[in-house]
């Protein structure tokens, strides 16, 4: 195996994760959701484009899934004080405890798949955590 085929399993893996947590939960809240709030957490508001590009949908898909979270007053639309034609879209404080407690069922469901790991184990988890946090670092999002 090469060595990047490691980093792309990770990725793999990854996916596999969100879907365990999905069935385990009964979610039917798509992934993009908690993928948007992330990025509007990470990143503050952003214009619908930079949100779809951020979290890889399309642009009628980021509309839909904006329109349903406006609805759930999970996020909001400002005027983009750039531009007083466009807006951005801005996490409420729904949105903030939503996504809070969406990462805390997460835990939850996965603790006991991971409650076995060694201590070495662990140490190859927050290892790996780290390099792909910092190999990442560089990603910018939010400029049209």
């Amino acid at each position: 195996m090469e060595k990047i085929e490691a980093v792309v399993d990770v990725m793999t893996a990854g996916h596999r994760l969100g879907l365990v947590v999905a069935r385990e939960t009964g979610s039917t809240t798509p992934a993009a959701q908690w993928r948007a709030l992330s990025v509007l957490v990470n990143h503050g508001p952003l214009r619908l484009g930079a949100l779809a590009d951020a979290c890889r949908v399309t642009q009628p898909g980021i509309t839909r899934l904006v329109r349903g979270m406006t609805a759930a007053g999970l996020v909001e639309k400002d005027p983009d004080p750039s531009d007083a034609r466009a807006v951005v879209i801005r996490i409420t404080d729904a949105g903030r405890a939503a996504r809070i407690a969406w990462i805390e069922t997460v835990r939850e469901v996965l603790a006991p798949r991971f409650a076995d790991l060694t201590d070495d184990e662990w140490s190859a988890v927050f290892t790996t955590a780290a390099l792909l946090a910092e190999r990442t670092s560089d990603i910018s999002i939010g400029a049209e």
